[in-house]
């Protein structure tokens, strides 16, 4: 009687919210405001994971058309990680011996795949069903894309199989085919529209489009290349059975992938598609080894921010000759003046580049390049456009060496090279260009992520004087802002969301926001867990901040001076008033009993689980790691212990517990041994 009765709401619910989205998507008449939209859309989504067999083709949820939960956060239960680099050979080798050593030796397979030039995305399943679609975002926060995600063909909106998991989470990368990339640009250029730059950046346009329709037509596809989350799955040992697993599911996984048995067979892999990396109908710009076994994985852990058991080998840069026009120098937001170079547009690395880095005066000297020569240009990581140096041979007689300036290029106050800088500063903090580059900073992505608050709406604004500080953002005049051309209701609107959404970011994104010298967002995020809010950590000396590991003196000099100095003392008070979200996690109620400990926990424990005890070690301020090392306290052995850990602590001479000494070790910080 139950399942009759949601049929009958699921059947009510797809007709109700398709009857809504006609007139939102077609008739730009919306009926109901947001928040009751998004109550029904949850409600069917409930139900449809409650019945997937009741799902329908009709459904919302399985076609593009509503962004009722776009862009929203979404919180990854198991951490979206990156990947380290390597650039060679011997580089690769060095890798593979951290491997071996980490897993006390033995034999190493080695699983080979693309490495995709692409986005990265994680998709979730329940009972089969497609439920969610996230970016990376910081790789502990992404961004919900679901509606977008679900126009993209090849990703199934159900699985398929005899033994479906009651919960999947499946990383892959999103990408555009070269194909579908030319095919888009010639639409362009036929309806008289500026070309798309390269289909990487055209691949996130088209996820953030506001109309799942538009995202739809754009043909992207994607590659599923790691399990996350797996709930009601199979036992996998090895990571190749979990692509041949993913690809039994309907998911689809690159065919272009091998198990290497050695070092030497993944070089071959590498060197071969270095040669064909132009045969296939997307962009790949390397290769990437992960260890095939799931136990040696464990083993080998990870860092804060990636596998140490896999790893990207890059692909050298392409590289193609230009006419070097000019060399200009910018100001960012720490008064750095860097110089670059103004180029005749040349298309290399998959994109057109018109300016390329030369990174600082030195640089200059050394590539002894001059205005008026010809230039090798690439692509550094192929991503930042560099200059490589010039090709003498083509230099024109008698051209002039191109001088850094003395003063700075905005506000032409004097340029300092501080003692150990290799960069000119300028040192005026009140000069445009630091401040235009300050705010633009503060609500670009990873910051404070401003949508619409770019570049040239900060220019506008600050050329107008509708801003004069950061902090200003949160006191527009907004009645100025819509008098202004080019922005309608629509776009005021937007932005003013936008704007109030930023206030309820996270505290260690501020910190990143601030634009401070030196701090990055891990240790933004390890001052924040540390002391708890922004009072704290304006109050709290160098030598207190450095005392928090992975913060070092450098950076903890540069975090203290930043809030001792008057520009602090300006602008937070203003933050203040705008009710910034300034209070970062909660701090644990438990004892702090492991303080500066190491714990790490191998086997099985009767009271807690394998999370469970990570939880309760972090929670009483111990490290909770993946493997053993020097660093490691104790080690607790739970029922069947990894071998590697064990023989690991035993080498290392780290003392192991039983469970009844951990509890001990909990409450009082002391096992008793």
């Amino acid at each position: 009687m139950t399942e009759s009765v949601d049929a009958m709401r699921i059947r009510e619910l797809v007709d109700l919210i398709n009857h809504y989205d006609r007139l939102y998507y077609v008739e730009a008449q919306p009926e109901i405001p947001d928040a009751d939209y998004d109550i029904l859309l949850r409600e069917l989504q409930a139900l449809e994971a409650k019945y997937p067999h009741l799902i329908e083709a009709m459904s919302p949820t399985q076609s593009p058309g509503t962004m009722a939960e776009a862009f929203s956060p979404v919180t990854h239960r198991q951490r979206m990680q990156s990947l380290d680099n390597s650039f060679s050979f011997e580089e690769l080798g060095e890798w593979a011996a951290r491997v071996a050593k980490g897993i006390g030796g033995g034999d190493i397979a080695y699983t080979c795949e693309l490495k995709i030039d692409g986005v990265a995305c994680s998709l979730r399943y329940e009972k089969g069903v497609l439920v969610q679609a996230a970016t990376r975002g910081d790789g502990k926060v992404g961004e919900d894309i679901t509606a977008n995600v679900r126009g993209i063909k090849v990703i199934p909106h159900k699985l398929k199989g005899d033994h479906i998991p009651d919960v999947v989470e499946v990383r892959g990368e999103i990408y555009m085919p070269i194909s579908q990339f030319e095919a888009l640009n010639e639409a362009q250029e036929a309806a008289g529209l500026k070309r798309y730059a390269n289909p990487r950046n055209t691949t996130a346009g088209s996820l953030r489009q506001k109309d799942a329709a538009v995202s739809a037509s754009r043909g992207m596809a994607f590659w599923a290349y790691q399990m996350g989350i797996l709930e009601g799955g199979p036992a996998l040992a090895l990571h190749s059975e979990a692509l041949d697993y993913m690809a039994s599911l309907g998911l689809p996984v690159n065919p272009e992938r091998s198990v290497a048995n050695s070092l030497e067979e993944a070089k071959s892999y590498i060197d071969n598609w270095l040669k064909h990396r132009h045969d296939i109908d997307y962009e790949i710009d390397g290769a990437v080894l992960k260890v095939d076994s799931l136990e040696q994985q464990n083993a080998v852990g990870s860092t804060s921010r990636a596998p140490r058991w896999a790893i990207a080998y890059k692909y050298p840069p392409e590289e193609k000759t230009t006419l070097l026009h000019d060399i200009a120098v910018s100001i960012g937001r720490t008064g750095k003046a860097t110089p670059f170079a103004v180029l005749e547009p040349v298309f290399v690395g998959g994109s057109t580049v018109s300016m390329a880095t030369l990174h600082n005066k030195d640089q200059v000297e050394l590539k002894d390049v001059h205005p008026g020569d010809t230039v090798i240009v690439r692509k550094a990581g192929d991503v930042i456009p560099e200059v490589v140096g010039p090709v003498v041979s083509q230099r024109p007689k008698d051209l002039p060496t191109w001088q850094f300036p003395s003063d700075c290029t905005v506000c032409a106050e004097p340029l300092t090279r501080p003692e150990g800088e290799v960069h000119m500063f300028c040192t005026n903090f009140a000069c445009p260009g630091q401040l235009q580059a300050r705010i633009s900073y503060f609500t670009s992505r990873g910051a404070m992520d401003i949508e619409g608050f770019g570049e040239s709406t900060v220019a506008l604004f600050l050329k107008l004087g509708l801003i004069k500080d950061v902090a200003d953002i949160y006191f527009l005049d907004w009645d100025k802002v819509a008098a202004l051309e080019g922005f309608g209701a629509t776009s005021v609107s937007n932005l003013q969301a936008a704007i109030k959404t930023s206030k309820s970011r996270p505290l260690h994104n501020f910190l990143v926001a601030l634009g401070i010298k030196h701090l990055g967002p891990t240790g933004a995020q390890l001052i924040t867990e540390t002391f708890g809010n922004l009072d704290r950590i304006m109050d709290a000396s160098a030598e207190e901040i450095a005392a928090i590991e992975g913060i070092g003196p450098k950076i903890a000099q540069s975090v203290a001076d930043f809030f001792d100095g008057p520009y602090a003392a300006q602008i937070m008070p203003r933050f203040k008033e705008a009710k910034l979200a300034l209070e970062g996690p909660q701090r644990s109620e438990e004892p702090q009993t492991l303080t500066g400990m190491s714990i790490v926990v191998t086997g099985s424990l009767d009271g807690f689980g394998r999370k469970e005890a990570g939880e309760a070690i972090k929670a009483r301020g111990g490290k909770n790691p993946g493997s053993v090392s020097k660093k490691t306290t104790f080690v607790v052995l739970g029922a069947d212990p990894g071998a590697s850990k064990l023989t690991k602590a035993t080498d290392l001479g780290i003392a192991t517990i039983n469970e009844a000494q951990f509890v001990k070790l909990l409450e009082t910080g002391d096992p008793e041994i």
